[in-house]
């Protein structure tokens, strides 16, 4: 439906439909900025992680219910959120978003409070559902704002900025949130002195969120100013089951599959990644000293993002460079699973270089040749997202059930391997 019915003016851009694009340098700044603070806030949960196992004293699978209820929002809010951004627009679309991430934040407040894990978990819910609305307007957004022959390219430097805000948030979160780690530990309290050491502990998480709603508020207001700048915007009805029927097509399914499974694959790794170092057979040292190193991991993603966003610009198959990479992570999983210290610490946080290109890649392989239908194909592609839920709590569960952290790596390596093939069976442009 379109959102604006005014094309009279020659300024007037249309949004939306297939092989045209709107020049607007001043957009990419911000829907970068975009990329950067949802990216931010999910790596965050890498690191309440490891501090809400502790305060609540949680097995594996217990703790990944954390990332279980971030991911769901993408499976319950990703149809949802793409009629709502057709409905209002990408950039109204991308106000309601941050301010649903803003109340999720908030409602860290009474979850800390009470110093209920439920209420945690349900305020991660909210936030999450803010992202995934975010998400919906970014991704199209970011190939719409540019020559349709750099989109690739294009979209792999933006979710460059995506892992800025993965390796800066979780470096200032470890600090702020494992950092106020105390000599005791929850498993050794009980009753109202275990309630009064998790109200005091979880404070730690509250400031860090309270600062991220203040930040999330300046950001709306500024994207409100620019809300009616794209013109015209154009956005086609769905067809079938809220666009369901795009996964007829081998390619966009296919894509649509391999989202699930990096999504999953990235974020097990990334959940478990402290937990992983703390290890006595890799580094040895408690969490709190190791918690850092998770902003590598995420920083190689950054870094790869532009190296890849380069190659691509040069010619180089995006599918053939994909394989390569999913490829790469097996190589590496298999090495730390198989190693001890340095080697098995390092090779494990390497796999962030190699998961680069891999969620901007897929997408835009996936996407090609949606034309005004491109947010329907986000709004499955974020529902894909899901696997964010599902892989991790499995991987969890393994890790719990064989007692092996190194084991439980079999997982995400299988995800990468049928990613490979996509790369492989992509490598030609669509038709």
């Amino acid at each position: 439906m379109a959102v604006s019915p005014d094309l009279t003016s020659a300024d007037n851009i249309v949004a939306g439909r297939a092989g045209e694009h709107v020049d607007a340098p001043e957009l990419r700044l911000f829907v970068m900025g975009l990329f950067f603070i949802f990216g931010g806030i999910t790596s965050l949960n890498d690191v309440i992680i490891p501090k809400l196992k502790e305060l609540f004293t949680l097995n594996y699978t217990q703790a990944m219910l954390v990332q279980f209820c971030f991911f769901t929002a993408y499976l319950l809010i990703g149809i949802p959120g793409a009629k709502l951004v057709k409905r209002i627009g990408y950039m109204r679309g991308a106000v309601a978003g941050l301010l649903t991430m803003m109340v999720g934040c908030l409602l860290f407040i009474p979850a800390s409070q009470t110093a209920t894990y439920g209420l945690f978990l349900f305020a991660l819910f909210v936030l999450a559902s803010g992202v995934v609305i975010v998400q919906v307007v970014a991704n199209p957004l970011i190939s719409l704002l540019g020559k349709p022959e750099t989109a690739h390219s294009r979209l792999t430097f933006a979710q460059a900025f995506n892992s800025l805000g993965t390796t800066i948030f979780p470096l200032v979160g470890a600090g702020l949130i494992l950092g106020s780690l105390k000599d005791v530990k929850a498993a050794d309290l009980s009753g109202a002195a275990l309630d009064a050491y998790r109200v005091a502990e979880s404070q730690a998480i509250v400031h860090g969120y309270l600062g991220i709603a203040a930040a999330l508020a300046i950001v709306a207001a500024a994207v409100w100013m620019f809300r009616n700048r794209l013109k015209g915007e154009n956005h086609e009805a769905s067809g079938g089951l809220a666009g369901f029927d795009l996964l007829k097509r081998p390619r966009f399914s296919f894509g649509a599959l391999c989202i699930f499974l990096y999504v999953g694959a990235e974020v097990s790794i990334g959940s478990l990644m402290i937990n992983y170092l703390a290890l006595e057979r890799v580094l040895g040292q408690p969490e709190a000293v190791v918690g850092w190193m998770v902003a590598l991991y995420w920083g190689g993603a950054m870094v790869g993002r532009f190296i890849g966003s380069g190659i691509m610009y040069l010619g180089v198959s995006p599918g053939k460079l994909l394989a390569g990479v999913a490829g790469g992570a097996i190589t590496l999983i298999l090495i730390s699973a198989n190693s001890s210290g340095g080697v098995a610490a390092w090779s494990l946080l390497a796999i962030g270089l190699m998961n680069a290109i891999m969620f901007p890649t897929i997408f835009s392989l996936a996407s090609e040749k949606l034309g005004s239908r491109a947010a329907d194909g986000s709004g499955i592609i974020n529902i894909a997202i899901f696997g964010g839920a599902v892989v991790p709590l499995a991987t969890g569960a393994i890790a719990d059930v064989t007692g092996s952290l190194a084991v439980a790596l079999a997982l995400p390596a299988i995800c990468y391997a049928v990613i490979a093939c996509f790369g492989y069976y992509a490598r030609r442009p669509a038709t």
